[in-house]
């Protein structure tokens, strides 16, 4: 029975690793509906690009340092108990992986290809590892101080906190360095709308994060024997609240309506496994309402250019499912308990601290030593002809 058991757990954080990775598509094909048609070349290879070299400062560094578990054994030992403890880092992985994924949207059209790269490198070899590792595994002591203001410790279930929330702070100064597009903002107030390329692109990526989304969720139990059906009931009720108030309040514009379910998703993640699905269902309408509205004021009135609005998606909306798990956690309102809004407010804006911190770091530092902007001339034309020497669509462009 013992046996069967370290199989089954093998193939369900197994099953886990390869839905979140599917998502990774969806992270890719969600910048490619979003930018212009001259952009989409350069958002297909991002993402995959940044998974890859991800897996090497994961693998090699960062599982290391947020877990103190390296892999340099035989193949025989890494076999042990059905190979459980490499298929939890592959599962780990896809989630470190997605803090370049989320980057990318906000950065997109105008970004070089080689310092973002070196910016995953040091990110999830390094700076999310940090972060990971305090909330999650204790590291330096961070778990036990945030258990010590109520009596509770910090619950993130499947990372609205050290995923979402750290990777859109995280982004938000790389937005900032890097400025809006050419032409962006003008000098006399107007702005230029750039609307998506591609709807059906946007919403396909859409889609196929939310389907993967219910094994970021569902799978983050690790281990078959606590699986949940109220993590993915409250993860479906979540994304039903986001979509339909994005839809209402982003009066039916299909960016908004295939965003919704997204904010909804990455608030619910923290507390789904103890909030009531009523619960779900308004945190993920709140998170619906952020976004419309943050990304509304983002764009229009403070004039920051978060192409994919990566900042009000993963960064507030996470921040407010970190919060949120210390309010519908509760008994009184059908939670399962256990949680503190106290405990979970100051751990949430300490993550929010460290990425800002984070990222200013590293494209501050990577901005002066090398400047990650493309040249106005590479810009105008086009990350995918002036990085990957063609675009979406060469056959249209047939010279004889």
């Amino acid at each position: 029975m013992d046996q069967l058991k370290q199989g089954a757990d093998a193939l369900f954080i197994l099953l886990g690793a390869v839905m979140v990775l599917a998502m990774h598509a969806g992270f890719a094909f969600l910048e490619l509906g979003t930018v212009r048609h001259k952009n989409q070349v350069n958002a297909l290879v991002k993402i995959l690009v940044d998974f890859c070299v991800s897996t090497l400062a994961y693998f090699f560094v960062g599982y290391t340092i947020a877990y103190g578990v390296d892999f340099y054994a035989g193949a025989g030992t890494l076999a042990q108990n059905n190979g459980y403890a490499l298929v939890k880092f592959f599962f780990l992985l896809t989630f470190a992986a997605a803090i370049p994924a989320i980057i990318s949207g906000g950065i997109a059209e105008r970004a070089k290809f080689g310092p973002q790269l070196i910016a995953t490198a040091a990110i999830v070899g390094l700076f999310y590892p940090l972060c990971e590792g305090a909330i999650w595994n204790n590291k330096f002591g961070v778990g036990d101080w945030l258990h010590s203001l109520s009596g509770t410790p910090m619950h993130d279930f499947a990372g609205s906190v050290v995923v979402h929330a750290f990777g859109g702070w995280l982004a938000l100064p790389a937005v900032l360095i890097l400025g809006a597009r050419r032409n962006r903002y003008r000098k006399n107030g107007e702005i230029s709308a750039h609307p998506p390329s591609s709807i059906p692109f946007l919403a396909l990526g859409s889609w196929i994060l939310a389907v993967g989304w219910f094994g970021f969720n569902v799978m983050s139990a690790q281990t078959i024997d606590k699986i949940s059906g109220l993590v993915a009931v409250n993860s479906l009720m979540a994304l039903v609240g986001g979509t339909l108030v994005a839809v209402l309040m982003g009066r039916n514009d299909p960016g908004f309506a295939y965003n919704g379910p997204l904010a909804g998703l990455v608030a619910v993640c923290a507390g789904s496994d103890i909030m009531h699905p009523a619960g779900a269902l308004v945190v993920g309408g709140i998170a619906g309402a952020i976004f419309v509205l943050m990304f509304t004021l983002v764009q229009n009135r403070w004039k920051i250019d978060d192409v994919l609005g990566v900042w009000p998606l993963h960064g507030l909306c996470g921040a407010w499912g970190g919060i949120a798990a210390g309010i519908f956690g509760q008994t009184e309102l059908g939670g399962a308990g256990g949680v503190s809004l106290l405990t979970q407010t100051v751990g949430t804006l300490g993550v929010v601290a460290f990425a800002l911190l984070s990222g200013g770091l590293v494209y501050g530092v990577l901005n002066k030593a090398m400047g990650l902007r493309l040249s106005q001339e590479e810009e105008f034309e086009g990350a995918d002809l002036s990085i990957h020497r063609i675009k979406a669509t060469p056959e249209h462009e047939t010279s004889w």
